[in-house]
């Protein structure tokens, strides 16, 4: 059998690249290697799916996306936001629209965005073939002609989707393979490397941070001594470095910017200046009287920074407030405004846990 269409991988835009060849009356086969579609999809929003934003077809927006963002223009044109929403919600998905132009579905669930593409294949005719990893791609003339499987299996087409993703969440299937596949057809593959990722650092210190939650903290990243760019947002310190959406947002920059020393400096209190800080922890200290160094931190900070705090300025826990010294205060201000950690790396492609299919 020779198939108009066959798509290899079964996320979501394979999924709808499928259907709507299907809806135009091809007769298109889906491959997934997995054995189940959108496996990633059940991923994102934390399980909740954010499949687009509000915002994300604005002109702003789009050139927030680098140095390659014009092509957006024109594939925004053709399906943009508002398509989207109205794609999925003709599918019987309502939808509801959070902070920062984020949509999810209303029911939170992204099993609902894989169902009602599910849904949209088999309106669509679309023959669907689960656990059929590609193993090699058969070209005549630069074109694609047949593919064979892992299983020795040969299925021929007359056009063919490659939509397999790319490095990220490998346990998922996304290594990479279409570049390879790319590569062998003529493409220039540009060398891929994680973004939207969590950094590790050098301090081994983090450990003792690990699982801590901050909101409303400022972060801001230094190379050869100069500021290039910062984040106010929310953190999550892991056991060998930082996650969170404010990590996740600069990663990318980070990147860039290595190899090479880079360092992140965190500001606790950006609500209020260094020596404005000073002033409040003089004023603290003046007015606690014998109260202990260690009692005060706990309405100052969570449990486990105050433990790291104690041993970044060399104060000792029981020490009373008002013996505490003018150095000591200042590095206590310092601890809390300029908290920083050498980046060690991004977390690597492979590095990822996937423990929500545990």
């Amino acid at each position: 059998m020779i198939y108009d269409v066959v798509v290899i991988g079964g996320g979501p835009a394979g999924m709808m690249a499928a259907g709507r060849a299907g809806e135009r009356g091809a007769r298109v086969l889906l491959l997934e290697k997995n054995n189940q579609l959108g496996l990633k999809l059940l991923l994102t929003g934390h399980g909740r799916c954010n499949f687009t934003n509000a915002l994300a077809d604005k002109e702003e927006m789009i050139n927030a996306y680098g140095k390659n963002f014009k092509f957006l223009f024109s594939a925004f044109n053709k399906f943009g936001v508002e398509d989207t929403i109205s794609f999925f919600n003709n599918l019987g998905v309502a939808t509801k629209e959070e902070d920062r132009g984020r949509i999810f579905p209303l029911s939170d669930r992204a099993d609902d965005i894989k169902q009602a593409l599910i849904k949209y294949l088999k309106k669509s005719r679309v023959e669907i073939k689960l656990d059929a990893e590609v193993k090699r791609l058969i070209t005549e003339n630069k074109k694609i002609v047949k593919i064979i499987l892992n299983d020795g299996h040969e299925l021929f087409g007359n056009n063919f989707i490659i939509s397999t993703g790319g490095k990220s969440y490998a346990q998922t299937g996304s290594i990479g393979d279409g570049y390879s596949w790319l590569r062998k057809l003529g493409h220039k593959i540009i060398a891929p490397r994680p973004a939207i990722a969590p950094v590790t650092v050098k301090e081994k210190i983090v450990k003792n941070l690990e699982g801590l939650s901050l909101k409303d903290v400022k972060l801001s990243v230094y190379k050869n001594k100069k500021k290039i760019i910062s984040r106010t947002g929310e953190i999550i310190f892991t056991a060998d470095g930082l996650s969170g959406p404010a990590i996740i947002d600069l990663s990318e920059r980070i990147g860039e910017l290595m190899p090479g020393p880079v360092f992140l400096k965190i500001d606790f209190k950006p609500e209020i200046e260094f020596a404005k800080l000073e002033k409040k922890l003089q004023n603290d200290f003046h007015e606690a009287g014998s109260k202990m160094f260690k009692n005060y931190l706990a309405g100052l900070a969570a449990p486990k920074l105050t433990l790291i705090i104690i041993k970044l300025t060399g104060i000792n826990e029981k020490k009373q407030i008002n013996a505490v010294t003018k150095l000591e205060r200042r590095a206590l201000a310092g601890a809390l405004k300029d908290f920083t950690l050498e980046i060690k790396e991004l977390k690597g492609f492979a590095s990822f846990k996937l423990d929500f299919f545990k």
